[in-house]
């Protein structure tokens, strides 16, 4: 295999990796906002919510940057077409991103009722939209997003805000907020205990019940779908733009590459066990277990849309010629090279030390000590 070919397919991986990561770190965090006024039914039980995950949320959004810097570096055409055409959802994610670091700060600074309350809302809002973003990005990824080139690779967005808002982009959404809570939802049952333990127990059952549902429906939808086809580009390991290649539409060809690979079913196998199994573990009141096992979930969920997708990235709806694909969206051989190089330092490096802080700040949030401690959240 030829070293820029073998390059490309290991930064398509990465970058699975790294979307993975931030649905499984941050979509925990999220989903601690999302179920705050469920499951704290009192202040105290919401600052325990809150510090279950104080020394662990700022950290977790690293994801975000990695996830974003190899978009930028590795997919230079994804980067410029989607954070200039998705403008406003951008913005929607951005302003949301902002309002939540400054509930975490701001909620306990003044012990008011009315001031806590409606930052226990940002808090809510802040959680549940970007995970809905993302999920709903992935669904837009499956029905083709209206943008084209020019001959200059300028690229031009034809569509509208609500048109991202289709169906089936939606139930992508809610499908990445059940999911999301549930990872909320365990990291509670392990780390606030009592009566909070047991609402965010139920609360995630639920969510799971909703997420098995989602994909089930999603997984029927994209069967009748009209997918993508590459049928005619230059070679793979080439140099190229999206210019110099033939796409056209066919009803179920996003599951070609399963039915020309029948091992790659393992991979939504991979979501049904890991919500079967985080589904025992939270009837057995095993949290640990129902994290791991959402985590799966979400491997297998976000697994199993970039398996249908391969090798299109970000197909274009309004000329499906000029989609982007892992082929003709990545960036050239020496910065792959450099990439691969300071990938193999730094995302190790990120694991070990988020598993060290998990281990550290180990047990159960002690909400006596949180009366008489002014530093916590």
């Amino acid at each position: 295999m030829e070293l820029y070919l073998a390059l490309k397919l290991l930064w398509w991986l990465l970058l699975g990796v790294l979307l993975m990561g931030l649905a499984i770190m941050v979509g925990m965090d999220m989903g601690v906002g999302t179920l705050l006024r469920f499951v704290g039914r009192s202040d105290l039980e919401r600052r325990v919510c809150l510090n279950a995950i104080g020394p662990h949320w700022d950290g977790n959004q690293v994801w975000f940057i990695l996830g974003g810097g190899a978009i930028f570096a590795a997919f230079p055409l994804i980067y410029a077409t989607a954070f200039s055409g998705l403008y406003i959802v951008m913005l929607v994610l951005l302003w949301t991103m902002i309002v939540r670091p400054l509930g975490f700060e701001y909620r306990s600074k003044i012990a008011s009722p009315a001031w806590r309350g409606v930052w226990d809302w940002a808090l809510l809002v802040s959680g549940a939209v970007p995970m809905i973003v993302y999920g709903a990005g992935i669904g837009n990824m499956l029905l083709g997003v209206p943008f084209h080139f020019a001959w200059d690779l300028r690229s031009y967005y034809t569509g509208s805000f609500l048109g991202l808002l289709h169906p089936f982009a939606v139930l992508c959404g809610l499908l990445s907020l059940a999911l999301s809570v549930h990872m909320g939802a365990s990291m509670l049952m392990g780390r606030a205990g009592g009566a909070v333990a047991e609402r965010a127990r139920k609360a995630g059952t639920g969510a799971l019940l909703l997420a098995l549902a989602l994909f089930s429906i999603g997984g029927v939808w994209v069967a009748s779908m009209h997918g993508y086809v590459l049928e005619h580009g230059p070679a793979a390991a080439a140099a190229q733009t999206p210019l110099q290649q033939t796409v056209s539409l066919r009803a179920g060809a996003w599951l070609d590459n399963y039915r020309a690979h029948a091992a790659l079913w393992c991979v939504p196998g991979l979501g049904y066990l890991g919500m079967l199994l985080a589904l025992l573990a939270l009837r057995r009141a095993r949290p640990t277990l129902a994290w791991w096992s959402g985590a799966l979930a979400w491997i297998g969920v976000i697994g199993t849309a970039g398996v249908a997708l391969f090798p299109f990235m970000m197909p274009s709806s309004s000329d499906p010629s000029q989609s982007l694909t892992l082929w003709n969206a990545v960036s050239s051989r020496t910065t792959l090279l450099w990439m691969t190089g300071f990938a193999a330092v730094f995302v190790p490096l990120i694991i070990w030390y988020t598993s060290w802080a998990f281990w550290v700040m180990r047990g159960v949030v002690d909400a006596q000590e949180l009366e008489h401690d002014e530093h916590a959240y």
